[in-house]
């Protein structure tokens, strides 16, 4: 049963992942601009789901972030997903969550921001849907943990914001909330694993760019990225170990 959720859990991947690239290009615009609503020659794009291609233009170019790479990437992490959660109900919010997460970690990455209009709801879906999913038999783990977790981290993220605005951007702080939720569902020792791992993951990909001389050690990276691969890795361990 669980290798066949698996199985589903990549093709949800595949189809949600694929539908990305629209909404990676219109929301990667620097901070404080509006979100894009033409493509790179200026004709209007409609809807925000879809391959990031413009019908209008004769030579149909891309002009997002490829659909088959974030189409194989939310693929592989639902399936891990699936296959450490088994057929507990709280799989269905990591599987609805998840194209949420891979679509931050893009932008984060292009443009160093994470839009207001995902963060925050991700932090109030993932909340609402485990506070559901607790009254759901043979769950796991427990809501108060949820909220505490997204208190927590967020309040820790805010302290790391106001100590060094300049290192960590305010979307940080919103988003360790979302964060924060999903890893506290499984209690405290996955929230501290899932932080402990993006700081890691963050410190690594400093060092090796100060090595390779592309960056220096003042130099701020895109934080966003090792906070939700953080989160996935957190998520899995407490998902196995649950």
């Amino acid at each position: 049963m669980t290798q066949l959720l698996a199985v589903l859990a990549a093709l949800w991947g595949a189809v949600t992942g694929a539908l990305l690239p629209r909404a990676a290009y219109r929301f990667s615009v620097p901070p404080e601009e509006p979100w894009r609503d033409t493509c790179p020659d200026g004709h209007p794009l409609a809807g925000w789901l879809g391959r990031a291609r413009c019908g209008t233009c004769g030579t149909q170019q891309s002009y997002g972030p490829g659909g088959p790479l974030l189409a194989t990437l939310t693929a592989l992490l639902c399936a891990a997903l699936a296959a450490a959660t088994g057929t507990r109900p709280e799989i269905a919010v990591w599987l609805l969550l998840t194209p949420v997460g891979v679509l931050l970690a893009v932008v984060d990455l292009r443009v160093r921001r994470l839009p207001d209009p995902l963060t925050l709801p991700l932090a109030a879906a993932a909340l609402a849907l485990l506070g559901v999913v607790s009254f759901v038999p043979e769950h796991t783990g427990t809501w108060p943990n949820a909220l505490y977790g997204a208190l927590a981290l967020g309040a820790g993220y805010w302290v790391l914001w106001r100590i060094n605005p300049g290192g960590m951007g305010f979307g940080d702080v919103k988003l360790a909330l979302g964060a924060g939720a999903v890893l506290g569902w499984y209690g405290w020792d996955t929230v501290l694993l899932g932080t402990f791992a993006g700081f890691l993951l963050g410190a690594l990909y400093g060092g090796v760019l100060v090595l390779a001389g592309r960056a220096g050690r003042k130099t701020a990276i895109p934080f966003g990225p090792f906070l939700i691969t953080g989160a996935y890795a957190g998520l899995l361990i407490g998902a196995y170990t649950a």
